[in-house]
């Protein structure tokens, strides 16, 4: 490649690149650390380098290690151990990247181009959303249906699709609502998807955080025009790392892996090296036992609390993922309803506009379970204000 063809700049292409401020990830950065109680966090409480040592965690190798340059693609020893997750997968099927969301935005950046579409599932972590047109690319929406125990609302997912459609997204569990797509409604998605000849992009970063303890089906497997992304911020409960993952058709993920040489490079050692220990098929399954088990006793705390509202708050029981969405009776925007948490009762909760779902908020199930009585506590004292007329209102 010339250098010449890497500075020229087309006359009629804008090299600016501008994203949208992500409203979610900056009120959490700005918040979450100073509020007395984290109600907005998505994922588990974070286990220790303690704990992972228990796991089998080598502290002496680990501090032994030379703290050099990893495989900008991630060691061949981690894609191995990812790939036992992924039946059929080979190590060139693997990209390591940083975290989660950077897997979603390489396959963004792979896949899409002027004119492209990204057909988009509602209510969702807004990633993807904000990143098509930073390509000149454009998003469709479809929503999933509360009234339907979120399964997706077909008219509108087949009016979104075009013959422009290059990506349908999903998260499967759902984040913000806990939801797991039925079987059905999965091939129904594989079938559109290859009908359009589109890519479905799965974002499964919660598969190992179900309350039954059954692990949701992956996508993968189901199609060559599956792409599934994750990562041990959320079922692993190990987000420190930034430690996520691509899995993908072989040529697919080369080029994610061209791309990923331009971006951040590749993940650092330290995080591939405690990722081999979390990701084996034992520890992965004591890890999600954990998951399973705090999320289970705080969902009967998060139970109890919300009826003791008396209708005020409705929701649809979550089937993973560490969170509950629960829509509120009242007319306040959930953002100023939120900000209103956060400064009266130094609680900080997510409002369900930052998800594209207006009166709702989502609120954490993966925090200390001492935390969250103490917290749900505070948020109540803040709602019987909200719900108990002021003496000097109006009739």
């Amino acid at each position: 490649m010339r250098i010449e063809s890497c500075l020229r700049i087309p006359p009629d292409r804008d090299f600016v690149l501008r994203l949208e401020t992500f409203l979610l990830e900056r009120m959490q950065s700005t918040w979450e650390h100073s509020v007395r109680y984290n109600l907005s966090e998505s994922g588990m409480n974070p286990v220790s380098l303690a704990d992972l040592a228990d796991l089998g965690l080598d502290f002496e190798k680990l501090t032994s290690t030379p703290l050099g340059y990893s495989p900008t693609n991630g060691t061949v020893e981690l894609r191995r151990a990812i790939a036992q997750h992924y039946p059929g997968a080979s190590v060139d099927q693997i990209e390591v990247t940083n975290g989660t969301s950077e897997a979603n935005f390489l396959v963004c950046l792979t896949l899409l181009g002027e004119g492209d579409e990204v057909v988009f599932e509602t209510p969702n972590y807004l990633q993807v959303c904000g990143i098509p047109p930073m390509v000149r690319s454009s998003v469709r929406t479809f929503r999933l249906r509360a009234d339907e125990k979120w399964e997706p609302d077909w008219d509108q997912f087949e009016k979104a699709l075009s013959s422009k459609t290059r990506i349908v997204y999903v998260s499967n569990p759902n984040n913000p609502t806990g939801a797991v797509l039925s079987q059905k409604a999965m091939n129904r998605l594989v079938a559109a998807v290859e009908a359009a000849d589109a890519f479905l992009i799965a974002d499964e970063v919660y598969r190992g955080a179900e309350l039954s303890g059954q692990l949701t089906p992956s996508f993968w497997g189901m199609s060559d025009r599956v792409i599934v992304t994750s990562g041990l911020s959320k079922a692993f409960g190990i987000p420190g790392v930034r430690i996520g993952w691509i899995v993908g058709p072989p040529e697919f993920v080369a080029d994610c892996w061209a791309n990923h040489d331009y971006i951040s490079i590749g993940p650092n050692m330290l995080g591939d090296m405690v990722a081999q220990v979390a990701v084996t098929k034992a520890n992965s399954k004591k890890l999600f036992g954990r998951t399973h088990t705090l999320l289970r006793e705080n969902l009967t705390v998060m139970k109890r609390w919300l009826d003791s509202f008396d209708g005020f708050f409705k929701y649809i029981e979550p089937q993973a993922g560490a969170f509950i969405f629960v829509k509120y009776q009242s007319d306040i925007p959930s953002v100023d309803l939120a900000e209103r948490i956060r400064r009266n009762q130094d609680v900080l909760v997510v409002p369900g506009i930052h998800f594209g779902a207006e009166g709702y908020l989502r609120i954490s199930l993966g925090v200390e379970r001492d935390t969250l009585s103490a917290a749900l506590v505070r948020i109540k004292n803040e709602l019987e204000t909200l719900r108990t007329p002021s003496p000097n209102a109006k009739p």
